[in-house]
């Protein structure tokens, strides 16, 4: 039975019976627990991203360049919190990681599906990561389903074009599953917008929003790689990964990336 708002609990709404028993620790370990708790709450605060970068990307598709900016803002903020996470993760020294790591066996955050989501909503595709997924799995059919739609970045580009810029058709009607190359034309037609920014605000708006997601997410990668370096150095991460290495490469991606490219011309 559902509560009615008179009988409603803080509680209750929240759910915090089920959300404050969701921790399973495997260990007896003091700090496993904050291990599971900072991984669970980036979680949450991936969930609540992919809920803004929806929003986010139909507002784009309907040409309301000004009503977007809530909600890339909110995107953009919600970043900075998960980026301080890793100090809050960082006050766990390499004894006291190194005492539980067993217990991880194969799983790793590089298999987090929400964040590969998050990543594709934003024009970061790569479609190899849905083999780490169950294909029965809700997170296969989400990241599939991401996969093949355009991303905020897709669709930045054709409201570019609804707009009268000049873009090739091929970068309007592509497979959307395909990893975005970037191309001289989008970059011209926004460094247009960054010449005009009176005459053309909306776009200049939406670029700077946009960029100010790519800065948080460039800066969260290297925090997280600071952080793995300063618990684990160059071990092996969980699950395989190259560790280090791994998180070395991905520092140079930007979902945007005509968006940096077209600073070095102005």
């Amino acid at each position: 039975m559902t509560d009615t708002p008179a009988s409603m609990t803080y509680g209750g709404y929240l759910a915090l019976d089920q959300l404050l028993s969701a921790q399973h620790p495997i260990s007896d370990l003091h700090d496993e627990m904050l291990f599971v708790i900072i991984h669970q709450t980036k979680e949450l605060w991936l969930k609540q991203i992919i809920h803004e970068l929806k929003l986010s990307r139909d507002l784009i598709r309907a040409d309301k360049l000004i009503e977007v900016h809530k909600s890339l803002s909110r995107v953009s903020r919600i970043q900075a919190v998960m980026t301080l996470s890793w100090d809050v993760l960082a006050t766990m020294t390499p004894a006291d990681y190194s005492r539980f790591r067993d217990v991880l066996g194969s799983s790793s955050g590089f298999q987090s599906a929400q964040f590969r989501q998050m990543e594709y909503l934003l024009g970061i595709k790569d479609g190899a990561h849905l083999r780490y997924q169950d294909k029965q799995s809700q997170w296969y059919v989400a990241l599939e389903e991401a996969l093949r739609a355009p991303s905020v970045w897709d669709e930045a580009n054709a409201a570019m074009a609804r707009a009268g810029f000049a873009l090739p058709s091929q970068l309007l009607e592509r497979d959307w599953s395909q990893k975005y190359e970037p191309a001289e034309a989008v970059e011209a037609a926004w460094a247009e917008v960054y010449l005009n920014t009176e005459r053309l605000w909306p776009f200049y708006q939406l670029a700077e929003k946009l960029v100010d997601i790519d800065d948080a997410l460039a800066t969260w990668r290297h925090k997280h790689l600071v952080t793995v370096e300063r618990i684990i150095g160059l071990k092996r991460g969980t699950g395989g990964t190259a560790g280090l290495a791994y998180l070395q490469s991905t520092l140079p991606k930007r979902a945007f990336p005509e968006l940096w490219s077209l600073r070095t011309s102005l």
